[in-house]
């Protein structure tokens, strides 16, 4: 009984650490005053204000599009180097893997230098295509070790076995591998968009005047405060996600049960 209870204090501290901050800022965005130690009364003028604001909401768009098309980018390319490694020894494979797993445990700001360096050295104009090219260069090792499991559980008899019926190499991939594969590429692109999504330390390095993608923009703001129209928009981003995750985890349980009641 002791442990039990324990336990339960134990697992409801930390939910407490995790979502307080969270649930601090979603009450600052209702906050009609600009004071944070301050509260002056309910009110959604944060939320009309977020609207009005250009430079917020380019930020914004600059962050969904360079996460959206990285995140393509680089699941297109992490699922051909998969198919590549599939064919080679394992050895080879191995060695190759080796590699992939470097920048991710490499530290970002060792990352977020080294490409602005090689931006440099390449002559490249800072901008939104260097935040891009940053962005899928770290994201495609994610995609890669997403879809290298689905790809080692392939069964190579399949693919033959669409040859010898008569279908090309395109359409027995198409036909037979890729959907098997799918779900590791989903997989692979969702992790690519968040790590893109909430990157800061990569972008600071790789970004160029004129161009601020949400995390450089509060990092610019937190020196002179930040704007009460960010827990605004922080609190929009929380409820989609939450949102989005609800639904993801209600449908397949809702399919789950009307095929047991069929």
């Amino acid at each position: 009984m002791i442990k039990t209870t324990a336990q339960r204090i134990y697992v409801a501290l930390i939910f407490i650490f995790l979502y307080a901050p969270i649930a601090t800022l979603i009450v600052l965005s209702f906050n009609a005053s600009k004071t944070r130690s301050k509260w002056g009364g309910f009110t959604f003028k944060w939320y009309a204000s977020l609207f009005e604001d250009e430079k917020i909401l380019q930020a914004l768009g600059n962050t969904l599009l360079i996460a959206f098309l990285s995140a393509s980018i680089a699941t297109v390319i992490g699922t051909i180097a998969c198919i590549a490694m599939q064919n080679m020894k394992r050895k080879s494979r191995t060695i190759i893997m080796g590699i992939t797993n470097i920048p991710m445990l490499n530290a970002e700001i060792v990352t977020g230098i080294s490409l602005m360096l090689l931006f440099i050295i390449l002559g490249f104009k800072f901008g939104f295509m260097t935040i891009l090219l940053a962005h899928i260069t770290f994201n495609i090792p994610y995609v890669i070790l997403s879809v290298m499991p689905r790809m080692k559980q392939l069964n190579p008899s399949t693919y033959e076995a669409a040859l010898d019926l008569g279908a090309s190499h395109t359409q027995a991939f198409f036909k037979v591998v890729f959907p098997d594969i799918l779900p590791g590429i989903v997989s692979g692109f969702i992790m690519a968009f968040t790590m893109s999504l909430d990157d800061f330390v990569i972008t600071h390095f790789t970004k160029g005047a004129g161009i601020d993608t949400l995390s450089t923009k509060i990092y610019t703001e937190v020196r002179k405060g930040i704007k009460p129209e960010m827990y605004a928009l922080s609190t929009i981003i929380f409820v989609t996600v939450l949102i989005l995750l609800l639904l993801v985890n209600y449908a397949p349980k809702k399919k789950q049960d009307t095929a047991a009641v069929k």
